[in-house]
């Protein structure tokens, strides 16, 4: 599995990249504080009903929760269901609002 930092992200979002952000966080934490990633929380991930993300299987996506820690979970199982690049977003939004968001 890839990671990225949220800086890096943040790079790539400034510059105008098309990104495919995928939140794996739950409905509040999402509804809290998001950077427009495609919710879709881990529970459905683990389940793999991922219907709404199986047109990205061959794009890259970039996976995030809170802390890191959901989003590696799904990068892994989103790896076994023929994803080929997951990255996952280390210290999630957690970090992103210590580092970025202030």
């Amino acid at each position: 599995m890839q990671t990225i930092t949220v800086e890096e992200l943040k790079a790539k979002i400034d510059a105008g990249e098309k990104l495919n952000l995928v939140d794996v966080r739950e409905p509040h934490e999402n509804a809290e504080f998001n950077i427009g990633g495609i919710l879709l929380p881990l529970g459905r991930v683990q389940t793999m009903e991922t219907g709404e993300i199986d047109d990205l299987k061959d794009e890259t996506v970039y996976i995030y929760c809170r802390s890191g820690n959901r989003s590696g979970q799904a990068c892994l199982i989103l790896e076994t269901l023929g994803y080929k690049n997951v990255i996952n977003v280390t210290g999630g939004m957690l970090a992103w609002q210590e580092r970025i968001a202030r």
